[in-house]
Parts: structure tokens; C-alpha cells; sequence
């Protein structure tokens, strides 16, 4: 067909490129949208995969020079003194008792205050209660730290006189009030999402509203307080600032809550702020606790995600 005949036929060629417009539009639309969305999902493998990277990288040439045995079994840990000893179980001791606190004080208060919220509180009362119990969570954890060091730490050494400066019993406390927020917020939903069906069908048997909590709300949620107590023992695994300032910079061995203690995030801020050169073995050490770190905090959530599929709940 030639210029002529299109000239002849002008609307038949307006009506072919205005049906075949649409079809290429939404073609290319769905592309980009398709990449767009694609590329957001990639983003945190891709991150994941360049950290695993960095860490990997650093922590052989690390283990180049000290035994994988000596690293994991040792029970003294000075890189950076004249007579160096790297054994990183200090560091895990430090971080396991700070993380235990925490717990003692987040797990049950927040599986409390969400079933509370959940279960018992009216809606004004859980309209104000619930927003001011998530305003914790807007704190800077640098606030945390100097609260545990200035006003809590004063007040155990009241109780305990021999309770040092920095201890890890003021940074646990502390530590488990912040990440309260954490625990209550996951929890509540998890309690919200057993059907009402079935809280129906308790009452109708004759339960008392403690008994429905008991036996039908907590147990059908069950695998969301696992989630959320998975949740808050990584938070509490990997947070900083508020050990770095009330627990101490002292590694060592023992459960002695009013003393001193090192965590493994404590050491990492404290090499990363000294005047450690780069490429010795002293700054390896950074990458060698913080692959530790990652690997505790993947194991505890791969156990988590076991959990959660061993015990979870599917309701129609």
C-alpha cells in the first residue's frame, strides 16, 4: 500500500495505530513496573551477599594467623595489648548475660501487656496505652545507654553496694525495656489474629474470660510470640549503644551481674573508633567478631522460622 492510498484511507490507519497504542503501552508498562519491583526485592539479597563479602574476606586472612581453635575455645581476649590472646569467648559471655536480662525483663512483660491490649483493655484505654507503650521504641538507644549508666546504675548500687560503675545487670534492664515495644507490638497482633470463632465458641462452653486467654488465644497465637521472642532476642543480640556505654569494655569470663563485661558489638564500636591501622590484626578482629555476630543472629533465625512453621496455626 503506498502514500496514496493511505491519503484515501486516513481512518483506517488511525484506527489500526490507535488499537495497537494501548497493547505496546501496557507492554512496557508492566516492564517497568516488573524490573522496578524486581529490583527492590533484589536490593536486600544483594546487600546480604556484599556484607557476607566484606565479612568473609577480612575474617580468613584472620584466621591466616590465629587458630579457628584458639578463636573459639580461648578464654582471653586481649588483640589489642603487647601480649595478644584472642579467644572471643568473653565476648560471647558478655553478650549472652546482657541478652538474658533483656529477655527476663521483655518477654514476659511484653506477652502480658499485648494480651492486655488484646484482651482486656477497652478501646480508649488501648487507643492511649498502646501509642505511648511504642513511643520506647522511637528513643535513640544512645538515651538508653546514659538512662541505664546516670539513673538506674545509681539506684542498684543502693541495693548492691558493690555494684560497679558499669555492670551488665543496669544495661540488661534497660536494654529490655527498650526493646519491649518490639515484643508487645508482634505479640498483640498475633493475639488479634486468632478468630474471634473461636474465643465465641470457648465462652459458649462455659470459660471464664482468663481461661479463654489461657487455653484458646495464647495457644493459637503461639507461633507469632514465637516470631516476636525471636525478634527481640536478635535485637537484644545485636544492640550497641546501650552496652558500649553501661555494661564496659572489660572481656571476661563469668556471670557476675554487677561487674563489668564486653559484648561483641561493644568491642566493635570501641576498635572502630581507636586508631587501629588498617590490614593488621587488630582490625581483622573487627570482621572476625562481627561474622560471629552474624552467624548467631542467622542460626537464632532459622530456628525462629522453624518454630514458627513447627507450631503455626491456619485458620479458613
Amino acid at each position: 500500500m503506498g502514500d496514496s492510498d493511505l491519503r484515501h484511507r486516513p481512518d483506517d490507519f488511525h484506527n489500526a495505530t490507535t488499537f495497537l497504542s494501548p497493547k505496546l503501552k501496557r507492554r512496557i508498562t508492566e516492564g517497568i513496573v516488573h524490573g522496578v519491583l524486581l529490583s527492590a526485592a533484589s536490593v536486600s539479597i544483594l546487600t546480604t551477599v556484599g556484607i557476607i563479602y566484606i565479612l568473609l574476606g577480612e575474617t580468613l586472612q584472620f584466621f591466616q594467623e590465629v587458630p579457628v581453635i584458639d578463636f573459639f575455645t580461648g578464654t582471653r581476649w586481649t588483640p589489642l595489648f603487647a601480649s595478644r590472646s584472642f579467644g572471643v569467648l568473653p565476648l560471647v559471655n558478655g553478650t549472652i548475660a546482657v541478652a538474658a536480662i533483656a529477655m527476663i525483663v521483655a518477654l514476659p512483660i511484653g506477652l502480658m501487656s499485648a494480651i492486655f491490649l488484646s484482651e482486656y483493655a477497652p478501646r480508649r484505654v488501648r487507643t492511649f496505652l498502646k501509642p505511648s507503650l511504642e513511643i520506647l521504641a522511637g528513643i535513640p538507644t544512645v538515651v538508653y545507654g546514659y538512662f541505664a549508666l546516670l539513673f538506674v546504675t545509681p539506684i542498684i548500687k543502693e541495693v548492691f553496694p558493690d555494684t560497679r560503675i558499669f555492670n551488665v545487670l543496669s544495661a540488661g534492664l534497660v536494654m529490655g525495656f527498650m526493646i519491649l515495644p518490639m515484643m508487645a507490638s508482634i505479640t498483640e497482633d498475633a493475639l488479634k489474629a486468632v478468630p474471634v470463632g473461636l474465643r465465641e465458641g470457648a465462652y459458649a462452653l462455659g470459660s471464664t474470660k482468663f481461661e479463654v486467654v489461657r487455653r484458646v488465644v495464647v495457644p493459637g497465637a503461639l507461633s507469632g510470640i514465637l516470631a516476636a521472642s525471636v525478634l527481640s532476642v536478635s535485637r537484644a543480640v545485636g544492640e550497641t549503644m546501650i552496652v558500649a556505654i553501661a555494661a564496659g569494655m572489660q572481656p571476661q569470663m563469668g556471670f557476675n551481674l554487677l561487674d563489668s563485661m564486653e559484648t561483641m558489638t561493644a568491642f566493635i564500636v570501641q576498635v572502630s573508633l581507636g586508631d587501629t591501622p588498617h590490614g593488621t590484626i587488630g582490625y581483622q578482629t573487627i570482621f572476625a567478631v562481627g561474622t560471629l555476630l552474624f552467624f548467631i543472629t542467622f542460626v537464632m533465625n532459622l530456628l525462629g522460622d522453624w518454630f514458627v512453621r513447627r507450631y503455626r496455626e491456619e485458620y479458613d
